[in-house]
């Protein structure tokens, strides 16, 4: 089973009775290998609501004791940059300091690493793996998007208490990606599971103008 809930449709409790519930329900149904879809960090006692609660899911399936368990850890993913979270007009828009470098990840590489964690499910068993394709500034993420949808894009930085005002996780979050980051292990991830893709990479095939 590959099992992946949403925060932002279902809120942070929710997401994690969702999380515990379908665990569970798969052991009891005699599920021999789980794959749970956590967030990266998601053990380093970050603070972030959305971000720890998955950390709570993922000690219920450690608890559970499968006979199979893999724990994949994506960071941020590098669809948002072009979603209306981001990007207002010919501005990429958030709080992240100019010198934030951003680890980031190509929905596509989850999906083949979660893929992977069936295929190599006895060498993988057990393995909690933190999965990144880039690291990358705010600055360097507008321009690589930008010349890939064929315009000019400029990053914007406003002020956290204007993310503050929407979504207190959200800002945690940022604040957390300004003052520690992610710590996927890129060249090494390439080595066991091949080549991640680089932003400009992903941009070329998802964002051609």
């Amino acid at each position: 089973m590959f099992s992946v809930q949403n925060t932002w449709e279902a809120g942070v409790e929710k997401e994690e009775e969702q999380g515990k519930r379908l665990a569970k329900l798969a052991r009891e149904a005699g599920v021999q290998h789980f794959v749970y879809t956590s967030v990266g960090s998601a053990e380093r006692n970050t603070g972030i609501p959305h971000f720890d609660n998955k950390w709570r899911v993922e000690e219920t399936v450690r608890g559970l004791d499968f006979p199979g368990h893999v724990i994949i850890r994506p960071v941020f993913f590098m669809e948002n940059l072009p979603s209306p979270w981001f990007l207002n007009g010919d501005k990429l828009v958030t709080a992240l300091k100019p010198e934030t470098k951003l680890q980031m990840v190509a929905v596509d590489d989850i999906g083949r690493v979660g893929a992977q964690a069936f295929i190599d499910a006895e060498k993988l068993n057990r393995c909690e793996i933190e999965i990144a394709g880039d690291a990358v500034t705010m600055s360097e993420a507008a321009k690589t998007v930008g010349e890939a949808m064929g315009k000019n894009l400029e990053f914007m930085q406003i002020p956290i208490d204007e993310i503050r005002k929407n979504s207190e996780d959200f800002a945690l979050m940022l604040e957390w990606f300004d003052n520690v980051g992610y710590g996927a292990d890129i060249p090494k991830l390439d080595a066991e599971f091949g080549h991640m893709q680089r932003l400009n990479e992903w941009a070329a095939n998802a964002l051609k103008a």
